[in-house]
């Protein structure tokens, strides 16, 4: 009893860490735990399939790619092997190697995995629950990176069916829907159809959380986003620099919401020639993204590489040194 209570402990310990992107620590403590189950456990238990899902998803969150891949692999097996071919579990990690593989550009094999998980959720599951719509939209996103934007708004759409039909109509997966759909028609330059979808992904959300709600920062800065691309400079400033508002009040503040609003208003400056302007929150954003995910991060490496265009672009610059 008294090793279980050590385990809930450190479990519950785990769950805040993350919550607060506490990395360093949050892998601590998985370690701790996954030493703790392998002294209880077989090493096929459930338990550390689990574990290692979670730190494998945590790696993943660090651009430890390599890493979190042996681990999801690891995961996947002891479930393949304890549990029935069309378990629930093993579609979970089937989704979670995907979309891992889908961050690294691995769009072949993460259609796999995806199809695969979707299979047997179909199969396992009713037709409208709200895991296959999870399935749908993660499908869906893989074709839109893709450019398949036909084949994305097809799932998107399916998925947004389902969600429409079995949820409130102010449900906040709904709202994560139509934000997605919108982002799918701002890629294809259907900017109307954009507009209309994230405002009402914005209402939904404005009614459901509350107004310092980094959920709705997001929603601010994908709308800040589109306005940017139809030129709208004077609407997309005041939106992102509300979503900043909104982050910086909520969120710690070295939180990766904080770096990527930066880098978006600093991209905005840069268009609207305001090169010092810019290349002072790249600066802000790369400081927060080294301090969250490490130099050699992928989203740090965008965000340098952004901030040196920007110095490189500007007149009258002067030479800066790396950090």
């Amino acid at each position: 009893m008294e090793a279980q209570g050590h385990l809930k402990l450190l479990i519950k310990k785990i769950n805040i860490t993350i919550e607060n992107r506490e990395y360093i620590k949050a892998e601590t403590l998985l370690l701790e735990l996954l030493e703790s189950q392998s002294k209880l456990f077989s090493d096929s238990h459930p338990k550390i399939a689990t574990t290692l899902n979670n730190l494998a998803a945590l790696y993943e969150a660090q651009g430890r790619y390599a890493e979190a891949e042996v681990l999801y692999q690891r995961s996947l097996a002891i479930r393949q092997k304890t549990l029935p071919s069309d378990h629930p579990k093993i579609a979970t990690t089937l989704n979670n190697l995907a979309a891992l593989y889908e961050a690294q550009g691995r769009y072949a094999e993460a259609e796999v995995l995806y199809q695969r998980s979707l299979a047997i959720r179909q199969k396992t599951l009713p037709s409208d629950h709200p895991k296959i719509a999870t399935t749908l939209n993660n499908l869906a996103a893989l074709y839109e990176a893709q450019g398949r934007y036909a084949e994305a708004e097809e799932l998107y759409q399916r998925s947004l069916a389902i969600r429409q039909r079995i949820l409130p109509e102010d449900h906040p997966d709904v709202a994560t829907t139509l934000n997605n759909l919108a982002a799918l028609y701002k890629a294809q330059g259907r900017y109307t159809e954009a507009e209309e979808l994230y405002q009402r992904s914005f209402a939904i959300r404005q009614k459901t959380l509350p107004s310092d709600h980094p959920e709705i920062a997001t929603t601010l800065n994908n709308l800040a986003a589109l306005y940017e691309a139809q030129g709208r400079h004077a609407e997309a400033e005041e939106l992102y620099q509300h979503s900043l508002a909104i982050c910086q009040k909520a969120l710690p503040s070295n939180h990766p919401e904080i770096a990527i609003i930066l880098n978006n208003l600093a991209g905005l400056y840069k268009t609207m020639g305001l090169w010092e302007e810019a290349a002072k929150l790249y600066e802000r954003s790369l400081i927060v993204m080294k301090e969250t995910f490490g130099s050699d991060h992928p989203n740090t490496a965008i965000i340098r590489a952004n901030r040196d265009t920007c110095l490189k672009a500007a007149p009258n610059r002067k030479n800066s040194t790396d950090t």
